[in-house]
């Protein structure tokens, strides 16, 4: 099966909790978070609460214990490798940061079933404290979307996504949760298919307007539920793109036997 590239949210989708909270909450710092998240943007707080962590004597390895014990729903991992194993192009755009999302997949087993993960990039440096940077530099110049915060437009790089993509038969399957995922929802095409979580911010936005989303929508509720609807889109692909290959091949046999019974018939010539 190939054609389909599946696009994953993270947070809150591929796990079940926000990895930044997650994070922050598990190491004590949720007070100092709280108090600092009015005057900053998320992303820039994340970047101070990782100075403050390092700064109280968290290191790396303590981050790295904590995200390995991140909840999620035990039919995501079986989700995503069947979804690999029918061919899909699996790839993530996320708000969290490279660092989280790379030490929790890899800790899954299922780092290398993602061929690219967009999200906020991030290294430790020579301190060995975590540094986390904007995807979208917004000191330098601003993305232009109202609809995202200022270091990310997911709609930017799913458009990207879609200009990397050079079949005209491909189909993207997008799955998300918060209203971060709206802005992409926007930019998908009428053969696409968007998954947003039930009873998120993303599914009570497309649910004031879905004619405003040209992709089909097929909602979910839990890991369960995200296999079960993840799988029938690809299957669903899969049956319209043989039923589509039958159909083609029974047309050029077609024109085959029309022109075979068109040509003149020709009476053998005695010797």
């Amino acid at each position: 099966m190939s054609g389909i590239v599946v696009v994953f949210d993270f947070d809150k989708t591929i796990v079940d909790v926000d990895s930044d909270n997650w994070v922050i909450d598990e190491l004590g710092f949720t007070d100092l978070f709280n108090q600092l998240l009015p005057t900053m943007p998320w992303n820039t707080l994340m970047d101070k609460m990782m100075m403050e962590l390092h700064t109280h004597g968290k290191t790396i390895k303590d981050i790295e214990e904590v995200l390995h014990k991140i909840p999620l729903n035990p039919r995501v991992v079986p989700a995503v490798k069947a979804a690999h194993s029918l061919g899909c192009d699996l790839r993530i755009v996320s708000d969290a940061n490279m660092f989280f999302i790379e030490s929790i997949l890899k800790h899954l087993g299922i780092r290398e079933y993602f061929s690219e993960i967009n999200t906020n990039p991030s290294y430790v440096n020579e301190e060995g404290r975590l540094r986390i940077l904007p995807y979208h530099d917004f000191n330098k110049a601003s993305h232009g979307c109202s609809l995202c915060p200022p270091n990310m437009c997911k709609g930017l790089v799913i458009e990207r996504i879609e200009d990397s993509i050079s079949e005209e038969d491909k189909r993207l399957i997008y799955l998300g949760d918060g209203s971060g995922d709206y802005c992409p929802s926007l930019r998908l095409k009428e053969k696409d298919f968007m998954m947003p979580r039930k009873n998120f911010p993303v599914w009570d936005l497309i649910c004031r307007d879905p004619s405003l989303v040209k992709a089909e929508i097929h909602g979910w509720s839990d890991g369960e539920e995200l296999e079960q609807v993840l799988l029938y889109l690809i299957n669903k692909v899969s049956m319209e793109q043989n039923s589509s290959f039958i159909s083609s091949d029974c047309k050029l046999q077609t024109l085959s036997v029309s022109a075979h019974e068109a040509l003149p018939k020709v009476l053998p010539v005695r010797p």
